[in-house]
Protein backbone atom coordinates (compact mmCIF):
# COMPACT_ATOMS: atom_id res chain seq x y z
CA UNK A 1 0.00 0.00 0.00
CA UNK A 2 1.62 3.76 -0.87
CA UNK A 3 1.53 6.18 1.86
CA UNK A 4 -1.25 8.39 -0.03
CA UNK A 5 -3.42 5.09 0.51
CA UNK A 6 -2.55 4.90 3.64
CA UNK A 7 -2.94 8.39 4.55
CA UNK A 8 -6.69 8.56 3.19
CA UNK A 9 -7.24 5.33 5.07
CA UNK A 10 -6.16 6.75 8.44
CA UNK A 11 -8.70 10.46 7.48
CA UNK A 12 -11.33 7.86 6.55
CA UNK A 13 -10.86 6.48 10.13
CA UNK A 14 -11.45 9.94 11.80
CA UNK A 15 -14.28 10.84 9.85
CA UNK A 16 -12.09 13.39 7.87
CA UNK A 17 -12.76 11.88 4.38
CA UNK A 18 -9.95 13.92 3.39
CA UNK A 19 -7.85 13.33 -0.47
CA UNK A 20 -4.38 14.01 1.89
CA UNK A 21 -2.66 13.60 -1.67
CA UNK A 22 -2.59 15.33 -4.80
CA UNK A 23 -5.63 14.56 -7.31
CA UNK A 24 -5.40 11.04 -8.54
CA UNK A 25 -3.15 9.38 -5.84
CA UNK A 26 -0.03 11.22 -7.35
CA UNK A 27 2.53 11.85 -4.55
CA UNK A 28 2.40 15.25 -3.05
CA UNK A 29 5.38 17.28 -4.65
CA UNK A 30 4.81 21.14 -3.97
CA UNK A 31 8.18 23.00 -3.90
CA UNK A 32 7.56 27.17 -4.14
CA UNK A 33 9.58 30.23 -2.57
CA UNK A 34 8.77 32.87 -0.35
CA UNK A 35 10.13 35.96 0.15
CA UNK A 36 9.28 39.40 2.08
CA UNK A 37 9.94 42.97 2.30
CA UNK A 38 11.61 43.93 -0.67
CA UNK A 39 11.35 47.68 -0.20
CA UNK A 40 11.71 49.08 -3.65
CA UNK A 41 13.31 52.74 -3.54
CA UNK A 42 13.83 54.55 -6.73
CA UNK A 43 16.99 54.60 -8.08
CA UNK A 44 18.59 58.22 -6.92
CA UNK A 45 16.61 57.80 -3.52
CA UNK A 46 19.28 60.11 -0.51
CA UNK A 47 20.15 56.81 1.15
CA UNK A 48 20.71 54.98 -1.85
CA UNK A 49 19.00 51.45 -2.63
CA UNK A 50 19.73 47.64 -3.04
CA UNK A 51 17.53 47.04 -5.92
CA UNK A 52 21.04 45.13 -7.60
CA UNK A 53 20.52 43.34 -4.40
CA UNK A 54 17.22 42.04 -5.09
CA UNK A 55 17.81 41.31 -8.78
CA UNK A 56 20.74 39.09 -8.04
CA UNK A 57 18.32 37.32 -5.56
CA UNK A 58 15.58 37.08 -7.92
CA UNK A 59 18.38 35.79 -10.43
CA UNK A 60 19.28 33.01 -7.96
CA UNK A 61 15.67 32.11 -7.52
CA UNK A 62 15.59 31.11 -11.54
CA UNK A 63 18.42 28.90 -10.74
CA UNK A 64 17.00 26.94 -7.91
CA UNK A 65 16.48 23.62 -10.03
CA UNK A 66 20.02 23.14 -10.83
CA UNK A 67 20.64 23.62 -6.63
CA UNK A 68 20.30 20.63 -4.61
CA UNK A 69 18.72 20.51 -0.91
CA UNK A 70 21.18 20.55 1.82
CA UNK A 71 22.61 17.49 2.95
CA UNK A 72 21.47 17.73 6.30
CA UNK A 73 17.69 17.89 4.49
CA UNK A 74 18.67 15.03 2.72
CA UNK A 75 19.96 16.50 -0.21
CA UNK A 76 18.52 15.75 -4.00
CA UNK A 77 17.90 18.34 -6.94
CA UNK A 78 15.22 21.01 -5.80
CA UNK A 79 11.71 20.85 -8.03
CA UNK A 80 10.64 23.15 -10.14
CA UNK A 81 9.26 25.95 -7.87
CA UNK A 82 5.26 26.75 -8.48
CA UNK A 83 5.48 29.85 -8.15
CA UNK A 84 6.80 32.78 -5.47
CA UNK A 85 4.94 34.12 -2.62
CA UNK A 86 6.16 38.05 -1.33
CA UNK A 87 4.80 38.54 1.73
CA UNK A 88 4.54 42.92 2.04
CA UNK A 89 6.35 45.85 2.29
CA UNK A 90 7.11 45.27 -2.12
CA UNK A 91 8.22 49.13 -1.55
CA UNK A 92 9.53 51.48 0.31
CA UNK A 93 7.46 54.39 0.36
CA UNK A 94 3.53 53.49 -0.49
CA UNK A 95 2.46 57.64 -0.83
CA UNK A 96 4.87 59.82 -1.96
CA UNK A 97 5.36 62.80 -4.48
CA UNK A 98 8.69 64.65 -4.65
CA UNK A 99 9.41 67.53 -6.61
CA UNK A 100 6.51 66.36 -9.12
CA UNK A 101 7.92 62.42 -9.59
CA UNK A 102 5.39 59.79 -7.80
CA UNK A 103 7.80 58.10 -6.23
CA UNK A 104 5.56 55.75 -5.07
CA UNK A 105 4.49 54.50 -8.83
CA UNK A 106 8.30 54.23 -9.59
CA UNK A 107 9.08 51.86 -7.16
CA UNK A 108 6.33 49.85 -7.89
CA UNK A 109 7.08 49.97 -11.63
CA UNK A 110 11.21 48.43 -10.31
CA UNK A 111 8.81 45.69 -8.62
CA UNK A 112 6.45 44.39 -11.31
CA UNK A 113 9.74 44.91 -14.02
CA UNK A 114 11.47 42.63 -11.37
CA UNK A 115 8.53 39.99 -10.25
CA UNK A 116 6.25 39.83 -13.35
CA UNK A 117 3.31 38.30 -12.46
CA UNK A 118 2.79 34.53 -14.43
CA UNK A 119 6.91 34.32 -14.67
CA UNK A 120 6.67 35.28 -18.68
CA UNK A 121 6.55 38.92 -18.08
CA UNK A 122 9.51 39.88 -15.57
CA UNK A 123 12.71 39.04 -14.61
CA UNK A 124 11.40 36.02 -12.35
CA UNK A 125 10.70 32.95 -14.37
CA UNK A 126 7.73 31.99 -12.10
CA UNK A 127 4.43 33.36 -10.76
CA UNK A 128 4.28 35.76 -7.82
CA UNK A 129 1.56 35.69 -5.03
CA UNK A 130 2.29 39.13 -3.78
CA UNK A 131 0.51 41.11 -0.31
CA UNK A 132 0.75 44.54 0.86
CA UNK A 133 2.89 45.62 4.00
CA UNK A 134 2.61 48.41 6.10
CA UNK A 135 4.65 50.32 3.95
CA UNK A 136 2.66 49.70 0.45
CA UNK A 137 0.30 52.51 0.77
CA UNK A 138 -2.95 53.21 2.66
CA UNK A 139 -6.56 51.30 1.13
CA UNK A 140 -7.02 52.51 -2.44
CA UNK A 141 -9.31 55.98 -2.42
CA UNK A 142 -7.21 57.09 0.52
CA UNK A 143 -3.79 57.62 -0.97
CA UNK A 144 -2.39 61.76 -1.19
CA UNK A 145 -0.43 61.09 -4.47
CA UNK A 146 -2.45 59.67 -7.00
CA UNK A 147 -0.81 56.11 -7.02
CA UNK A 148 -2.38 53.04 -4.98
CA UNK A 149 -0.38 50.08 -4.45
CA UNK A 150 -3.26 47.57 -3.09
CA UNK A 151 -5.25 49.37 -6.69
CA UNK A 152 -2.24 47.30 -8.27
CA UNK A 153 -2.72 44.16 -6.34
CA UNK A 154 -6.73 44.36 -7.14
CA UNK A 155 -5.50 44.76 -10.95
CA UNK A 156 -3.27 41.81 -10.27
CA UNK A 157 -5.16 39.60 -8.73
CA UNK A 158 -8.13 39.89 -11.17
CA UNK A 159 -5.69 39.26 -14.21
CA UNK A 160 -4.27 35.82 -11.68
CA UNK A 161 -8.17 35.22 -11.35
CA UNK A 162 -8.52 35.36 -15.31
CA UNK A 163 -5.17 32.86 -16.12
CA UNK A 164 -6.66 30.44 -13.11
CA UNK A 165 -3.35 31.09 -11.18
CA UNK A 166 -5.46 32.03 -7.97
CA UNK A 167 -9.48 30.38 -7.48
CA UNK A 168 -10.57 32.81 -5.15
CA UNK A 169 -10.77 36.54 -4.42
CA UNK A 170 -12.21 38.43 -1.70
CA UNK A 171 -15.18 40.85 -2.47
CA UNK A 172 -12.70 43.83 -2.28
CA UNK A 173 -10.43 42.43 -4.47
CA UNK A 174 -7.71 42.57 -2.19
CA UNK A 175 -7.01 38.62 -0.02
CA UNK A 176 -7.05 35.35 -2.08
CA UNK A 177 -6.41 32.04 -1.94
CA UNK A 178 -5.28 29.02 -4.45
CA UNK A 179 -4.40 25.07 -4.49
CA UNK A 180 -1.23 23.60 -5.25
CA UNK A 181 -1.93 20.08 -5.58
CA UNK A 182 -4.06 19.46 -2.65
CA UNK A 183 -2.44 22.30 -0.79
CA UNK A 184 -4.82 25.14 0.15
CA UNK A 185 -2.46 28.72 0.50
CA UNK A 186 -4.26 31.65 1.52
CA UNK A 187 -2.77 35.06 1.32
CA UNK A 188 -3.90 37.89 4.02
CA UNK A 189 -1.96 40.56 3.15
CA UNK A 190 -1.32 43.11 6.47
CA UNK A 191 -2.46 40.59 8.97
CA UNK A 192 -5.54 38.77 9.32
CA UNK A 193 -7.92 40.91 11.10
CA UNK A 194 -11.25 42.55 10.15
CA UNK A 195 -10.10 45.96 11.35
CA UNK A 196 -7.36 47.10 13.61
CA UNK A 197 -8.50 47.08 16.97
CA UNK A 198 -9.39 49.83 19.59
CA UNK A 199 -6.82 51.39 21.61
CA UNK A 200 -3.72 50.45 19.43
CA UNK A 201 -1.55 53.42 18.42
CA UNK A 202 -0.77 53.21 14.91
CA UNK A 203 -2.12 54.50 11.92
CA UNK A 204 -5.76 52.97 11.83
CA UNK A 205 -5.53 54.00 7.49
CA UNK A 206 -2.33 52.46 6.79
CA UNK A 207 -2.78 49.51 8.98
CA UNK A 208 -6.22 48.66 7.77
CA UNK A 209 -6.65 44.87 7.23
CA UNK A 210 -9.66 45.20 5.51
CA UNK A 211 -11.89 42.19 6.00
CA UNK A 212 -9.16 39.91 6.06
CA UNK A 213 -10.18 37.22 9.23
CA UNK A 214 -13.94 37.33 7.41
CA UNK A 215 -12.53 35.85 3.98
CA UNK A 216 -10.06 33.07 5.63
CA UNK A 217 -12.79 31.96 7.73
CA UNK A 218 -15.49 32.04 4.39
CA UNK A 219 -12.14 30.63 2.24
CA UNK A 220 -11.68 27.44 4.17
CA UNK A 221 -15.15 26.46 5.45
CA UNK A 222 -15.82 26.81 1.48
CA UNK A 223 -12.37 25.59 0.12
CA UNK A 224 -11.17 23.40 2.67
CA UNK A 225 -14.46 21.70 4.71
CA UNK A 226 -13.43 18.76 6.51
CA UNK A 227 -10.70 17.63 3.70
CA UNK A 228 -7.99 17.86 5.98
CA UNK A 229 -6.13 19.46 3.28
CA UNK A 230 -2.75 21.12 4.26
CA UNK A 231 -3.17 24.20 4.79
CA UNK A 232 -0.45 27.71 4.35
CA UNK A 233 -1.32 30.61 5.76
CA UNK A 234 0.72 33.58 5.22
CA UNK A 235 0.83 37.58 5.98
CA UNK A 236 2.97 40.29 6.42
CA UNK A 237 2.59 40.64 10.10
CA UNK A 238 3.51 37.14 12.13
CA UNK A 239 2.76 36.95 15.71
CA UNK A 240 5.55 39.14 17.06
CA UNK A 241 3.87 42.75 16.17
CA UNK A 242 2.25 44.39 18.61
CA UNK A 243 -0.44 46.34 15.80
CA UNK A 244 -1.84 43.17 15.67
CA UNK A 245 -2.38 42.48 19.18
CA UNK A 246 -2.62 38.96 21.35
CA UNK A 247 -6.33 39.36 21.53
CA UNK A 248 -6.21 39.16 17.33
CA UNK A 249 -3.51 36.45 17.34
CA UNK A 250 -6.07 34.08 19.32
CA UNK A 251 -8.69 35.00 16.29
CA UNK A 252 -7.08 33.75 13.69
CA UNK A 253 -6.02 30.57 15.61
CA UNK A 254 -9.81 30.03 16.76
CA UNK A 255 -10.59 30.85 12.97
CA UNK A 256 -8.49 28.13 11.80
CA UNK A 257 -7.92 25.51 14.40
CA UNK A 258 -10.27 22.85 13.21
CA UNK A 259 -8.14 22.84 9.94
CA UNK A 260 -4.67 21.54 9.04
CA UNK A 261 -2.28 24.23 9.29
CA UNK A 262 1.15 22.75 8.26
CA UNK A 263 2.85 26.62 7.60
CA UNK A 264 2.21 30.05 8.64
CA UNK A 265 4.51 32.56 6.55
CA UNK A 266 5.64 36.09 7.46
CA UNK A 267 7.72 38.86 6.77
CA UNK A 268 8.03 42.14 8.15
CA UNK A 269 10.08 42.08 11.89
CA UNK A 270 13.24 39.85 10.41
CA UNK A 271 13.85 36.02 9.38
CA UNK A 272 13.38 32.72 11.83
CA UNK A 273 11.77 29.89 12.17
CA UNK A 274 9.44 28.87 15.80
CA UNK A 275 6.45 27.60 16.35
CA UNK A 276 3.45 28.66 17.79
CA UNK A 277 0.06 28.84 20.20
CA UNK A 278 -1.72 31.32 21.63
CA UNK A 279 -2.04 30.55 25.31
CA UNK A 280 -3.78 27.54 26.12
CA UNK A 281 -3.95 26.17 22.22
CA UNK A 282 -3.21 22.75 22.29
CA UNK A 283 -1.33 22.54 18.77
CA UNK A 284 1.44 24.39 17.79
CA UNK A 285 1.74 26.30 14.38
CA UNK A 286 5.27 26.03 12.64
CA UNK A 287 6.07 29.67 11.50
CA UNK A 288 8.71 30.76 9.25
CA UNK A 289 9.75 34.38 9.23
CA UNK A 290 10.67 35.35 5.96
CA UNK A 291 14.22 37.35 5.22
CA UNK A 292 14.37 40.52 2.93
CA UNK A 293 14.22 39.64 -0.39
CA UNK A 294 17.81 41.64 -0.72
CA UNK A 295 19.69 39.34 1.40
CA UNK A 296 17.99 35.91 -0.21
CA UNK A 297 14.82 34.00 -0.19
CA UNK A 298 13.58 30.41 1.59
CA UNK A 299 12.96 27.52 -0.63
CA UNK A 300 9.91 25.00 0.73
CA UNK A 301 8.93 21.70 -0.32
CA UNK A 302 5.46 19.92 1.20
CA UNK A 303 5.42 16.08 0.36
CA UNK A 304 2.99 13.35 1.63
CA UNK A 305 4.71 12.77 4.86
CA UNK A 306 7.09 15.78 5.18
CA UNK A 307 8.03 19.45 5.27
CA UNK A 308 11.72 20.73 4.32
CA UNK A 309 12.74 24.16 4.23
CA UNK A 310 15.49 26.43 3.49
CA UNK A 311 16.81 29.80 3.19
CA UNK A 312 19.15 30.55 0.82
CA UNK A 313 20.82 33.69 1.91
CA UNK A 314 24.23 36.15 0.50
CA UNK A 315 26.91 35.03 2.13
CA UNK A 316 29.72 38.21 2.79
CA UNK A 317 27.12 41.07 2.43
CA UNK A 318 28.33 44.15 4.10
CA UNK A 319 26.52 47.54 4.15
CA UNK A 320 28.35 50.55 5.73
CA UNK A 321 26.96 53.86 6.31
CA UNK A 322 28.54 56.93 4.40
CA UNK A 323 29.34 60.16 5.77
CA UNK A 324 26.46 61.83 4.09
CA UNK A 325 24.13 59.20 5.68
CA UNK A 326 23.15 56.63 3.11
CA UNK A 327 24.25 52.90 2.63
CA UNK A 328 26.71 51.24 0.57
CA UNK A 329 26.63 47.62 -0.08
CA UNK A 330 29.32 44.93 -1.06
CA UNK A 331 28.41 42.14 -1.95
CA UNK A 332 31.03 38.67 -2.63
CA UNK A 333 28.85 36.75 -4.35
CA UNK A 334 28.54 33.75 -2.51
CA UNK A 335 25.63 31.66 -1.50
CA UNK A 336 24.96 29.36 1.60
CA UNK A 337 21.75 28.16 3.01
CA UNK A 338 20.74 28.72 6.64
CA UNK A 339 17.45 28.59 9.04
CA UNK A 340 16.97 24.48 8.09
CA UNK A 341 13.59 23.09 8.82
CA UNK A 342 12.71 19.36 8.60
CA UNK A 343 9.63 18.34 9.84
CA UNK A 344 7.09 15.26 9.41
CA UNK A 345 3.35 16.16 7.82
CA UNK A 346 0.94 13.72 9.33
CA UNK A 347 -3.11 14.02 8.72
CA UNK A 348 -4.53 15.44 12.11
CA UNK A 349 -5.68 13.38 15.00
CA UNK A 350 -9.02 14.79 15.23
CA UNK A 351 -10.98 17.86 13.94
CA UNK A 352 -11.04 20.94 16.86
CA UNK A 353 -7.04 20.94 17.85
Amino acid sequence: MDICSMMRGVALAVGLGAQLCAVGGTPREVTFLSTSDSHYRQTDHRLGHHNDLIRATIEEMNRVTSLAWPEKLGGGRMARPRGVVALGDLIDDGDLRLNGRNISAEQHQLFRADFGLDGSDGLLKFPAFEGWGNHDGPPEGKEKNGFSSQGEIRKRNLVRKAKGLISNLSANGLHYSWDWADVHFVQLNLYPADKQRAGVHYSPVWHDPQGALTFLKQDLAARVGLSGRPVVLMSHCGFDTDWWTKDDWKDVYDAARDYNIVLYLYGHSGTGVRTWAPEGGVKQWDCINDGQTDKGFFVIQLTDSRLRAAMRVKTGLKVTKNPDGSFHHEWSGGWAWKWLVDKPLVPPAKTGQ
